[in-house]
């Protein structure tokens, strides 16, 4: 079996597609796939027509909330969906090489790295060892949305996609390029776990 291929040239496409295996998910309808390394034929090379920079968190897994078999979503993920160099080196490496149409910031309700630095920032206790570096990545959202309205945590998750999905258009040349060229898309969503459903920014 040849290795499966890119399901997209497009962006919009590309979108399409995560919405509605997202839908399927929601709905409790994944479509059937391939089980086995000889089925999916994936020693032949790789295809995926999204990356997805998400968060650690178990209760996220990506392939299965867009109901997409390996092979078709580049996935990073880092406790607080943040950008740094080593993700941004990988995400630049599946737009440049694997032609990767859209990349998606995908943070989610009641995240543990944000919920982190928003008690940090109303106590100022820090948190141990290597932790607090979590905190320090997504300080810059949490103080961003103090005094908003709202839920904290929330408004602070809303802002930390929204900040990291800009960063990545202004951080990389790679990816401001094909973004310019109309070759990508670069989107923010917010993963509900209590409905499993993901909203598109």
């Amino acid at each position: 079996m040849a290795c499966p291929t890119m399901a997209t040239e497009d962006p919009t496409e590309a979108l399409a597609l995560l919405q509605a295996g997202n839908a399927r998910f929601v709905a409790g309808h994944p479509r059937p796939e391939p089980v086995t390394p000889k089925e999916l034929a994936l020693h032949e090379g790789q295809s995926p027509f999204a990356v997805v920079l998400g968060c650690s968190d178990s209760r996220v897994p990506i392939e299965t909330i867009f109901d997409q078999p390996p092979g078709q979503i580049f996935v990073i993920r880092v406790a607080g969906n943040f950008l740094n160099a080593d993700n941004l080196a990988s995400i630049e490496f599946a737009i440049q090489y694997l032609k990767s149409k859209i990349v998606v910031v995908l943070g989610h309700t009641n995240c543990g790295a944000v919920s982190g630095a928003v008690s940090y920032a109303k106590g100022g206790i820090k948190l141990p060892g290597h932790i607090h570096h979590l905190v320090d990545a997504v300080a810059p959202s949490v103080e961003a949305t103090r005094r908003l309205p709202g839920d904290w945590i929330a408004n602070a998750v809303e802002h930390n996609v929204e900040r990291n999905a800009g960063e990545l258009i202004a951080h990389s040349d790679i990816v401001a390029a094909a973004v310019a060229a109309g070759d990508l898309r670069v989107i923010g969503g917010i993963y509900d776990l209590r409905t499993g459903s993901v909203s598109f920014a």
